[in-house]
């Protein structure tokens, strides 16, 4: 093969992938502050299956996390936990999402006391839905962000990339500014 031919080849090569990440962010374009939260129902980590819908009526943290029993998602999901019977007080559910199986959120939950739902989204139809799929060193996975989701089904306030040290602080926070309004 020629100089030439070699060079268009790569030159070929970059434009369909950009042309193909291009045209998935459209897919992944995430949902706006007052829209409604995109509807789904994923298998949690006993297998059962649960419906965002079934949650009309309360408060919604959803969360996106990479992947479980890695150090940063598992700070994430402690802080949640400890702070569990805060968020029972405002009437919302902690809903957590990752590209892992059910076998991993059981194993996860068990290994780390977790008592609210970890849901399962290995066909990675969810994820997308919310804008919150990403890459890390070759591997798809969630991207670390947060939707709260009103009682109605609206969503009232999005995280991007969040801190998972301080990020239960500042959902609560946020929960007691928006939920007594």
């Amino acid at each position: 093969m020629s100089k030439t031919s070699i060079a268009l080849l790569a030159l070929c090569v970059l434009v369909f992938a950009v042309a193909m990440r291009h045209g998935r962010a459209a897919d992944d374009q995430m949902p706006a502050v007052g829209a409604p939260a995109p509807t789904f129902t994923l298998p949690s980590q006993d297998g059962s299956e649960i419906s965002l819908a079934s949650f009309k009526g309360k408060w919604v943290v959803l969360y996106f996390y990479p992947k479980d029993m890695t150090s940063g998602c598992t700070l994430e999901a402690h802080n949640f936990q400890r702070d569990q019977a805060k968020y029972d007080k405002y009437n919302a559910v902690i809903l957590g999402v990752s590209l892992d199986s059910t076998d991993s959120h059981k194993q996860f939950c068990t290994k780390e006391g977790l008592t609210f739902r970890l849901l399962a989204d290995s066909d990675k139809k969810v994820t997308p839905m919310y804008g919150s799929m990403g890459n890390y060193m070759g591997m798809t996975i969630a991207k670390r962000n947060t939707f709260l989701i009103d009682p109605s089904g609206k969503i009232v306030k999005v995280w991007v990339g969040v801190d998972p040290a301080h990020h239960s602080d500042e959902v609560l926070a946020e929960l007691g500014t928006v939920a007594k309004s």
